[in-house]
């Protein structure tokens, strides 16, 4: 049976109303060096309540726009110079929504195979969806910037958020001693995530410092937040430390990391999607978050209710409104 030649998208139109218009538009027929991915489950990350609403113009968008960044689905078709992926092949990766690139909340999107990995096999659809974004923001961080490693202290501010909680786990996996930042509440996760939990209400950084390292500071921190507690960042970090932060904006001094002669790294993990570059190194990550995931040593927190493209802009708004219990996903396909 010949394939629809249309598809089922959400679109979004100008940033004044940000609201998804339901509408049927041509399938995508992937090129010689793309794959066609039959989407089953987009995630949601506050990126991309921002762009729906214009307040993310370093992503790029451009209107009329298909948005949702993360994506989990199965291979419909691959270009003839693809062999990296076949038929039926179940993927995940950080493939559009930004820079005019298609995004997720669709039925279908053709896509660079090289921003893709095999989903992992222990992960179903949903969790596989909730990684993407998350686990390469982390991965930059921590691994290609840093170089986390055993034995190290890391602290990770907003230990309990989408990129913290990732952040975590891929510092665990590698050996170093983890402390983590967030509300009392969410103090059992970071737990079970393998963290130390630090309330951040109760006790101030120069406190968190001297309980934990003696006064030291941590080999590495990773902020998740932004603002002062990037500033915070500085201040905890040790002598010839690292820190990174994913929420680098603002005005900063760098007077208390100049003075221990640490090192600061921001990422910035759109630019592959709008620039071209580093692409195959996105494909990289995922796949060893995958080997991670299959060996039992990743798993996402995934918020329990289930939303369709149909309630897709409720989604956005239990992102926007911190009302999320771990990280957001939209069913797009049963």
């Amino acid at each position: 049976m010949k394939p629809s030649p249309t598809m089922h998208a959400l679109i979004i139109d100008d940033f004044q109303t940000a609201t998804f218009r339901t509408a049927e538009i041509p399938r995508p027929e992937p090129t010689a060096k793309q794959v066609l991915v039959r989407i089953k489950a987009s995630g949601v990350n506050p990126l991309d309540s921002k762009i729906r609403t214009g307040k993310a113009p370093h992503a790029k968008p451009v209107l009329p726009a298909v948005l949702g960044t993360d994506l989990a689905g199965v291979v419909e078709a691959v270009g003839q110079n693809v062999t990296a992926f076949k038929v039926g092949d179940e993927v995940y990766g950080l493939t559009g929504g930004v820079g005019g690139l298609q995004g997720s909340l669709a039925e279908f999107a053709a896509v660079d195979p090289d921003l893709l990995a095999k989903k992992p096999t222990n992960l179903s659809m949903r969790e596989a969806a909730a990684l993407p974004l998350v686990v390469l923001t982390a991965w930059e961080g921590l691994v290609d910037r840093a170089n986390v490693r055993d034995g190290q202290k890391v602290l990770v501010l907003g230990g309990s958020g989408g990129v913290g909680h990732v952040a975590v786990q891929i510092a665990k996996a590698r050996g170093a001693k983890v402390f983590a930042t967030a509300s009392a509440v969410k103090h059992d996760m970071l737990q079970q995530l393998g963290a130390v939990p630090i309330d951040y209400h109760s006790v101030s950084i120069e406190q968190i410092v001297q309980m934990y390292t003696d006064g030291h500071g941590f080999d590495l921190v990773y902020d998740t937040v932004g603002g002062s507690t990037l500033d915070d960042a500085f201040q905890a970090v040790r002598t010839y430390g690292h820190v990174v932060s994913s929420y680098g904006w603002g005005q900063h001094s760098l007077m208390p990391l100049s003075r221990k002669a640490a090192t600061y790294s921001g990422i910035f993990v759109l630019l592959p999607l709008l620039n071209g570059e580093g692409r195959t190194h996105h494909g990289e990550i995922l796949h060893q978050a995958t080997q991670l995931a299959d060996a039992g040593q990743l798993r996402p927190i995934v918020d329990p209710r289930h939303f369709t493209l149909d309630t897709a802009l409720d989604a956005h708004n239990a992102v926007e409104q911190g009302t999320s219990v771990g990280k957001i996903v939209i069913d797009v396909a049963i």
